[in-house]
């Protein structure tokens, strides 16, 4: 049975204890519904099994032995603040002082993605912020097909925390809403996607998507989906069209 068939006052209680149980930290908790898709379905996951979960917690890695693992494929925190100028709060670094993938997981993807602190910070802002970083002549960071200057998609931000970004196309090149982990794969949100492109090459001198445009899970008010890539000497693309 779906919620909307449940009697209003049956919904009503269940979110009134919900919240009450939430406690002194119910403005972190309300973020991190709003701002992190996963979070939700872990919470009716939970309760479905009855405060049950089937296993052990994976133990944690730590920022020091993911950067060991992933080597050049890892843009912490001080790459943050490094290239793009962003300055962490308190409660920020909290939000990202655990990463929530195993490390068989990274082992699996140290060569294939790159692990990923994304900070919030907007694709103009990071234009902006690197907008006197020195190259050679004729080479470019961004294109100057600014459309996105006073969009939503330019000037938004995702949520803040720890991204596998795949370097090249792989087997979870799959449909839009397929992807099971939105902080895995190839799909991500617009800002990430820049985010990790421009962090990735400022880092290491790599240039990803050189060739190919990636779709995004950004979508325009008009119902348009954003791309990112041919990033060539005349910069990284951002690009956008109907599908």
């Amino acid at each position: 049975m779906k919620w909307t068939e449940i009697p209003a006052g049956q919904v009503n209680r269940a979110l009134q204890r919900l919240l009450v149980a939430f406690g002194d930290r119910a403005d972190t908790i309300v973020e991190r519904i709003n701002t992190d898709e996963t979070v939700p379905s872990s919470v009716a996951t939970l309760c479905y099994k009855n405060g049950s979960e089937p296993s052990a917690p994976t133990p944690l890695v730590s920022h020091t032995k993911a950067r060991e693992v992933m080597g050049k494929n890892f843009f912490g925190p001080e790459e943050a603040q490094k290239y793009f100028g962003v300055t962490l709060s308190k409660r920020q670094f909290g939000q990202i002082a655990e990463i929530p993938f195993s490390l068989k997981k990274l082992m699996e993807c140290k060569d294939t993605h790159i692990l990923v602190a994304y900070a919030p910070i907007s694709i103009v802002a990071v234009r902006r912020n690197t907008a006197k970083v020195k190259l050679p002549h004729g080479y470019k960071l961004f294109s100057e097909h600014n459309w996105y200057d006073g969009t939503p998609e330019g000037n938004g931000v995702s949520a803040i925390g720890w991204y596998l970004v795949r370097k090249m196309p792989g087997s979870d090149l799959v449909g839009l809403h397929d992807l099971p982990d939105p902080r895995i794969g190839e799909i991500q949100e617009a800002a990430v996607m820049v985010y990790t492109i421009i962090g990735h090459f400022l880092a290491t001198g790599e240039r990803l998507l050189v060739k190919e445009f990636r779709l995004t899970r950004t979508r325009g008010w008009s119902g348009y989906t954003v791309y990112v890539g041919g990033f060539d000497a005349s910069g990284l693309h951002i690009s956008h069209s109907l599908d």
